[in-house]
């Protein structure tokens, strides 16, 4: 009877602990089913709103390149219809834009669709502001729309023609010591071709866009061109009558058979004085003009400083 007490005990207990295993076998399957749920759940989310963003982004970024490719579209065109006019105006811009440092063969159909563009914007910025911001505009609406269209209208000639003066000026100062360069590589040697080349190299640092024509002319030159129309063309980018006169130098040795070395050193000693006479002739008008800021500024004070005692103690004395 003990014996089968004993073993119904232990039965009993088996069952207990198999049913503990049951249960906790049960509720770690349901664990990692709801885990695998909500992981699967976020992965198809995460992928959803990446769909979504890449989307988005395609679409921005189809809506970006058809404007982009739109604009091109406009500037081709405006280069084509104006490319085929072969007047004086139009040598004279594509002249101003080489001189500026642009050489982009679309900068012309540019020029005169941002011209437009800015006459346009302006003149409807002006159109749509003014009534809001003063009463009683009518008589100044067409005047100031008129004003803002045609500041518009010239505002890329006028940001042309300061980007022409600073490159201008650029080319003024560096053009002695390119001068003083090149006769210290012919005195070395070299040709005037290796001279352009390596003359070149050393000014990259210090005048940039001079730099960048000197390598442009060393390009024509590899290309086929010959010297004398390779300096010609050097001289136009420029726009400095310096550099025509030196390309006209070069020529005339050339064809004469003098030495360019002695041309060159001789070339060089004019633009010293030529520098120095320049600096001469600004130190001797700095009193001309300091006199109007003079007679304006300082000579009223001092008439104030001076008279002042005097007009008080008159006065004084007169009460």
């Amino acid at each position: 009877m003990d014996f089968l007490l004993d073993v119904s005990a232990d039965l009993l207990g088996d069952a207990r602990l198999l049913i503990a295993l049951f249960v906790f076998g049960a509720v770690a399957i349901l664990a990692f089913g709801v885990m695998a749920a909500v992981h699967a759940r976020g992965a198809v989310r995460r992928r959803a709103a990446g769909i979504a963003e890449g989307a988005e982004h395609n679409a921005t970024r189809s809506l970006a390149h058809s404007g982009m490719k739109l604009a091109h579209q406009l500037i081709d065109r405006a280069t084509r219809h104006y490319a085929s006019f072969d007047s004086d105006n139009m040598k004279v811009l594509r002249r101003r834009l080489v001189q500026a440092g642009i050489f982009n063969p679309r900068a012309v159909g540019f020029f005169f669709v941002t011209r437009a563009v800015l006459a346009v914007v302006l003149g409807m910025a002006i159109a749509i502001v003014l009534p809001v911001a003063v009463n009683n505009s009518e008589s100044l609406f067409w005047p100031l729309v008129g004003v803002a269209g045609l500041a518009g209208y010239l505002a890329p000639s006028l940001v042309l023609d300061r980007m022409v003066n600073a490159r201008r000026q650029e080319y003024r100062s560096g053009f002695p010591d390119f001068m003083d360069l090149l006769v210290v590589c012919a005195d070395a040697g070299l040709g005037l071709e290796g001279a352009l080349e390596r003359v070149g190299r050393e000014l990259g640092s210090s005048y940039p866009a001079l730099a960048a024509n000197i390598h442009m002319t060393n390009l024509e030159i590899r290309a086929g061109r010959s010297l004398s129309e390779a300096l010609e063309h050097f001289g136009d980018r420029l726009g400095l009558d310096e550099v025509r006169s030196f390309a006209t130098l070069i020529q005339q040795s050339d064809e004469l058979g003098s030495s360019i070395t002695e041309a060159l050193r001789v070339y060089s000693e004019d633009m010293r004085h030529k520098r120095l006479s320049s600096a001469e002739e600004k130190a001797y008008s700095l009193p001309a003009k300091l006199s109007v800021p003079l007679m304006v500024c300082v000579f009223p004070v001092l008439f104030v400083v001076i008279l002042l005692p005097v007009f008080v103690r008159i006065k004084m004395g007169a009460y």
